[in-house]
């Protein structure tokens, strides 16, 4: 099996993306493209377009004096009940309306209290500047307990992904909140704004000085690199855009901020997404920008001899950025950093004693209220004929696959087949097919005894790959009563899992965050999987094509309805075991969830039941059921949860094809398929 063939072929393909890409020749070309890139980034990262922004409600709950400063605790509203925590800090002695520099901080413990964060805003602070630092959405006092080190990435931050949302849109929203914010304040000039910060932060600098335009200068450090320098590492969910290598490489971002000023800021001893040779090439690539906007001296690349970092040269660099395009004075060069000291993290808490607002949302309640909003449609909803149905189902399944991601034309049906073993009777086959060039698709063939003619065929999915699938009981039984069974690995599982995958708590971290990048979900990519294999199986005379099932063991399950939904006459009974019976929750999705299920905008079409009834008037089991955490549901919980996928059964006369049950052996399964 080659090594890391999925991240092979997404890489592949994101370079093939990318192979005809020219610079825009004249400023016309280049706005032409601008329009059409800011409302793909708009729409990817699926920032909130409310149709009057929310009062900001803002308050000062505490203020800190500091001599010739002065530190404001600030809350204030971004959404609805979407509180920002923040930090302002105000020079004193500034002569009129003072430029002001927003503060963004990445993964340092402390977020914006961090003493890393806190250096370059008693740095600016000293230097004249107004500077408004804010907690990340999920990070510092925003995070559902707060704590040092907590983490709003993984399967935390993507809770937002199926109900329509993505952490990096509503950081870009907070932000433009934030600039909202400082064009309140009475000290400070709004048409002299600059954004910085590192790392994640320096993400956040790079959006928000590519999209809000009302920032004169932007200067993110240790973050730069390119689209496709992601595709060989992990990165927070935070900097997930998805689908962004289909319309998008990260110097295009960099080149929006054109006409304004962009200082970029690497590190030699950084990452690989972040080291100065990827940076190199996206500054390059927004230089052709700021040459036709004919402001070459508003875009600079400074390297420094440090590991990942936002240390006292990198802010001495920075000060002396914003000193000369935000207030006029001098040559850009650095500015010696004041001498500050650094205030403990808890005289800067907006909350000491945690009481937030009530209603205060984070990250998985956010997702929790905006899940119930896409879902809200389905209440009460009834179809009143199998007609009307069919032409909701089209429908859904047009926008299921559009969720899903493209994928390719099927290949035309091959496997290569492996040598045959017998143990306790049963043969096993190995068998290779590829759903695409460069992807292989290993799969277990298995029968037991002799057939009279064409066997049923099931499809037994398991997202731990197929040696897990075929642990399961079901499998024994299955054979027991002469059905062939095939297990594949499905790709990035089993022998074509990844190497360093796992990132706190999700096994599928990396593969699902690289197949977002190109835009080909991963879930929408196993689902290719499982055609291919059934397209296979379509032409096997040994098989029987009207008696074929597919069966996805607990999270597989998912999977398995969609493949379903997808293959209407190449599936004749679904059967999801052990299955979430709903995408919604209050809380991050726990360890073990598997990131490649979370797909950006999935509730848009419809929950798990939905996605199950689009099988109707196919054979559909349903055995057991978890909540969203993993807690197993009672059958009555159970039956609840699917009542309108029975509804729809009960509409084609199929009643009888359609089976729920709180616990079945594996030997009753088998004969219910």
């Amino acid at each position: 099996m080659p090594d890391n063939a999925f991240d092979d072929l997404m890489r592949t393909q994101a370079l093939a993306l990318h192979a005809k890409d020219v610079p825009p020749v004249s400023r016309a070309d280049w706005e032409a493209r601008r329009k059409a890139l800011r409302e793909a980034m708009f729409a990817a990262m699926a920032v909130p377009v409310p149709d009057k922004p929310c009062p900001l409600e803002p308050k000062v709950v505490g203020v800190l004096k500091r001599g010739d400063y002065r530190v404001e605790k600030i809350l204030f509203q971004s959404l609805p009940d979407v509180w920002v925590t923040a930090s302002a800090y105000v020079p004193q002695s500034a002569a009129g309306k003072a430029p002001a520099v927003l503060v963004v901080h990445g993964h340092w413990p402390g977020a914006r209290r961090d003493p890393v964060v806190q250096a370059r805003c008693l740095g600016l602070v000293k230097l004249g500047f107004f500077v408004l630092a804010v907690d990340a959405f999920g990070a510092g006092e925003r995070y559902t307990k707060p704590a040092l080190g907590t983490y709003h990435g993984a399967l935390y931050g993507a809770t937002l992904w199926p109900a329509g949302r993505t952490l990096l849109g509503q950081q870009v929203y907070d932000n433009r909140r934030a600039v909202d914010y400082l064009r309140t304040r009475p000290e400070v000039d709004g048409d002299k704004l600059g954004v910085t910060g590192a790392s994640g932060g320096g993400n956040q600098t790079m959006y928000a000085g590519a999209l809000d335009e009302r920032f004169a200068a932007a200067v993110p450090v240790c973050s730069v690199g390119t689209y496709q320098a992601y595709l060989h590492a992990a990165c927070c969910v935070c900097e997930v855009l998805p689908g962004a290598l289909r319309f998008a490489e990260e110097g295009d971002v960099l080149a929006l901020v054109a006409p304004r000023a962009l200082l970029v800021v690497s590190a030699t001893k950084d990452a690989y997404q972040f080291s100065v040779a990827e940076a190199a090439k996206s500054v390059a690539r927004a230089r052709t920008v700021f040459k036709l906007f004919g402001v070459e001296e508003k875009l600079k690349h400074v390297p420094f001899e440090s590991p990942h970092a936002y240390n006292q040269a990198m802010r001495e660099a920075m000060y002396g950025w914003m000193t000369k395009w935000l207030k006029g004075e001098g040559d850009g060069t650095p500015i010696p950093e004041p001498k500050h000291e650094i205030d403990r993290p808890e005289d800067l808490a907006v909350f000491p004693d945690e009481a937030r607002p009530k209603g205060f949302l984070t990250p998985p309640t956010l997702a929790a209220r905006a899940a119930r909003a896409l879902l809200a449609k389905w209440d009460g909803f009834k179809a009143g004929h199998a007609e009307e149905w069919e032409s909701t189902a089209v429908h859904l399944r047009s926008r299921l696959r559009k969720v899903l991601g493209e994928q390719p034309r099927l290949p035309r049906p091959a496997a290569k087949p492996g040598a045959m073993t017998v143990a306790d009777g049963v043969e096993t086959t190995p068998l290779l097919l590829h759903p695409e060039p460069q992807m292989p698709l290993p799969v277990l063939y298995q029968v037991s005894g002799k057939a009279d003619g064409a066997r049923p065929a099931c499809v037994l999915l398991h997202l731990d790959g197929k040696a897990a699938a075929l642990k399961y009981p079901l499998a024994k039984a299955l054979l027991a009563k002469g059905w062939a069974v095939l297990a594949p690995d499905l790709r990035a599982t089993g022998e074509t899992k990844p190497k360093g995958d796992a990132v706190a708590g999700a096994a599928d971290h990396n593969s699902a965050e690289h197949a977002l990048w190109v835009g080909r979900p991963l879930l929408g990519q196993w689902v290719h999987d499982v055609q291919c294999l059934l397209d296979w199986m379509t032409i096997q005379p040994a098989l029987d094509r009207k008696r074929t099932a597919v069966v996805g063991i607990g999270p597989a399950g998912v999977v398995a309805l969609c493949a379903s939904a997808l293959s209407e006459d190449r599936v004749g009974t679904v059967a999801a075991l052990d299955t979430m019976i709903s995408y919604v929750t209050e809380e991050a999705y726990p360890p073990g969830t598997p990131m490649g299920l979370l797909v950006p905008g999935l509730l848009g079409v419809g929950d798990v039941p939905q996605l199950a009834a689009l099988s109707a008037p196919r054979r559909l089991v349903i055995v057991g059921g978890v909540s969203s955490q993993g807690k197993t549901r009672t059958g009555k919980q159970v039956r609840e949860a699917y009542a309108l996928a029975e509804g729809i059964y009960k509409l084609h006369n199929a009643g009888r094809k359609f089976t729920v049950a709180e616990t079945m052996t594996p030997a009753e399964i088998a004969a219910g398929l």
